[in-house]
């Protein structure tokens, strides 16, 4: 039913965690590991594990859109592998996926300290980040965790459920993306689609978060320009997403 898809980029034991914790889903029937870097790992002898060791590493798009090409499962998990399942969050997940039209799910994302993060944010725009940078709005949904589902612009990549039919119709992930603003630039193009996007506050992940571009200036060079891209792309062009989610 639902094909989970996580690339490692050395990050060991914290995949075969997050492995095991899928594997007690009994709604994942395959997980695609891809290592990007070499790494050692152990053996699992399970038939819905498949492991795949790049020759060469690959962008957050790529390895995404490269398992895909892999996947059997009618929807298929994009997840971090610094995401903990406490408990099997799918059966709320796939609940809104009952409508067709519904092309992307998300849960609630909680940090590793028990705050609730700001992953469910409204469409990137050039006036949208200087507000943030000015403290004026952070662009970022209110959530409370005994909230119902909604509609955000969009999600953030750390664990995104799609219809695979969605994904396979928009293309996937822009691989000219390294990165960042990968998940709102899918987003964005689903929406356009026709596709809805829908939050599930009912289901909860945890995520032990590496924010590295607030670190390096390699990863911020990367963000910035992942922004420029995001904004030329779409700044102009932004779906009628209001409207859509009125007829639905």
């Amino acid at each position: 039913m639902i094909s989970a898809s996580v690339v490692s980029h050395g990050h060991g034991g914290m995949v075969w965690r997050l492995v095991d914790q899928l594997l007690a889903c009994h709604e994942v029937s395959q997980i695609i590991v891809t290592l990007n870097i070499p790494e050692t790992f152990p053996e699992i002898f399970d038939r819905k594990v498949l492991l795949v060791q790049n020759a060469n590493p690959k962008g957050f798009g790529a390895n995404h859109n490269a398992a895909f090409a892999l996947a059997k499962g009618e929807f298929y998990c994009v997840i971090n592998p610094d995401i903990e399942l406490t408990q099997n969050p799918y059966g709320e997940l796939l609940s809104p996926l009952v409508d067709h039209r519904v092309g992307l799910v998300a849960p609630m994302v909680v940090g590793a300290t028990g705050l609730v993060e700001d992953s469910m944010r409204r469409f990137l725009s050039p006036l949208s980040m200087l507000k943030r940078v000015l403290g004026l709005d952070s662009g970022a949904y209110l959530l409370r965790q005994s909230g119902s589902g909604f509609a955000p612009d969009w999600v953030a990549g750390m664990f995104m459920l799609f219809r695979s039919e969605a994904y396979e119709k928009v293309g996937g992930f822009d691989v000219r993306y390294f990165m960042y603003c990968e998940d709102a630039d899918i987003c964005t193009r689903l929406w356009k689609a026709g596709y809805k996007i829908v939050g599930c506050l009912s289901a909860s992940v945890i995520h032990n978060a590496q924010r590295a571009s607030r670190r390096s200036f390699k990863h911020l060079s990367w963000h910035l320009r992942s922004m420029a891209r995001y904004f030329l792309s779409h700044s102009f062009s932004l779906p009628a997403k209001d409207a859509f989610v009125q007829r639905g």
